[in-house]
């Protein structure tokens, strides 16, 4: 999937080939408030007062919220006179949610797309079949300032998952079960592409997960095949027209590995690298004094009814030294939860019956 679209037209090119390298129009650009500050400071220090192609930059203030201190007032308060000024109509505010979360579900990340993005976990949308990365604040710059960027186009590494998930197992065990096996250097400057029946199983917010943590075995983009899951979704987030995304039937790969999912336990990922990672019938009896639920990996549904299932059920048992915490962005708007209101009301509001303490992103 790596050396078909984007590159082309993007690049211009009839083919490309990988280790090769291109320049290609980028379809959409992401900065958050810490990334797109800089890099708006960084372009305007070089000489450039005006983005390239203002609809093609979306920016979200997801950070440093609420603000916590004068300094990060002061950045949001210039964020928002910057994309006014650029007429960036893109923009999400404090409180939309986080930014992995908003481009998906305001149809921003559309199939074969090139996506770049000021934060490591960009590689999220590839999901949805685009091919998306992060980068550093002088890309970001550059980007904004030119409208594209160069590449090397990267190799692809093919995860082709069996077998059925045991009940009480997701995406996040079978991406830490990967990183694992296969450390976390093993797709540097490659593409993973996740496939095979348990990858097609798979919601919509396992993929999420699955090709948010991609960055987290070195990916450059993580795909998954676009779908009849994947139409739904989008068709309740853009109006925009996208196309089918994935393999073709004579695809080269770097490599390839298989993976059955049938007999995974869940895993866990111990101190103090990602890859250092056990099944949780290895782990000796560990008392959890904190626990968090949330971020741009974990803050959906299915995340929220899972702790709900275990958490609930032995809580008055539990001392008052055992607080799991939840991101508030489990009930914004912006959120996944957008699409089952009612079921993460419902939830929450058992969970925090439960001295569950909702946090503020």
């Amino acid at each position: 999937m790596a050396d078909k679209r984007p590159w082309h037209p993007a690049s211009k090119r009839d083919t490309v080939s990988p280790d090769e390298f291109v320049t290609a129009e980028v379809d959409v650009v992401m900065g958050h408030d810490r990334s797109f500050w800089s890099g708006h400071m960084l372009m305007t220090r070089n000489g450039f007062d005006r983005v390239r192609y203002p609809d093609r930059i979306v920016v979200i203030i997801d950070h440093a919220v609420p603000a916590l201190n004068f300094r990060v007032a002061t950045v949001h308060r210039q964020i928002r006179e910057w994309v006014k000024f650029q007429n960036i109509s893109n923009f999400y505010d404090c409180g939309e949610g986080i930014c992995h979360q908003i481009l998906p579900e305001k149809g921003h990340a559309l199939p074969g797309s090139l996506i770049v993005g000021g934060d490591s976990h960009t590689t999220t949308y590839g999901a949805l079949g685009a091919a998306s990365c992060g980068i550093g604040v002088s890309d970001l710059a550059y980007v904004m300032a030119k409208g594209n960027l160069w590449f090397m186009v990267p190799g692809t590494i093919r995860f082709e998952l069996n077998g059925i998930l045991p009940k009480g197992v997701s995406a996040k065990d079978i991406i830490l079960k990967i990183a694992g096996d296969h450390t976390a250097e093993v797709a540097q400057y490659r593409a993973v592409e996740f496939g095979g029946p348990a990858a097609s199983a798979l919601s919509m917010a396992g993929r999420l997960t699955m090709s948010n943590m991609g960055v987290e075995i070195g990916a450059k983009f993580a795909f998954f095949e676009t779908d009849e899951k994947t139409e739904a979704f989008l068709k309740g987030s853009t109006s925009e027209p996208f196309k089918h995304f994935g393999p073709d039937p004579d695809a080269a790969y770097f490599e390839k590995h298989k993976l059955d999912v049938s007999d995974l336990e869940p895993q866990v990922a111990c101190p103090h690298n990602v890859d250092n990672v056990k099944p949780v019938s290895r782990m000796e009896n560990v008392i959890v004094n904190q626990a968090f639920i949330g971020s741009c990996t974990n803050a959906r549904v299915e995340d929220l009814e899972r702790a709900a299932a275990i958490y609930i059920p032995v809580s008055l048992q539990i001392t008052t030294e055992f607080i799991p915490y939840i991101d508030e962005l489990m009930y914004m708007k912006a959120s996944m939860i957008s699409e089952n209101e009612n079921l993460a009301k419902s939830i929450l509001n058992a969970l925090i019956f439960a001295y569950i303490i909702i946090l503020t992103h």
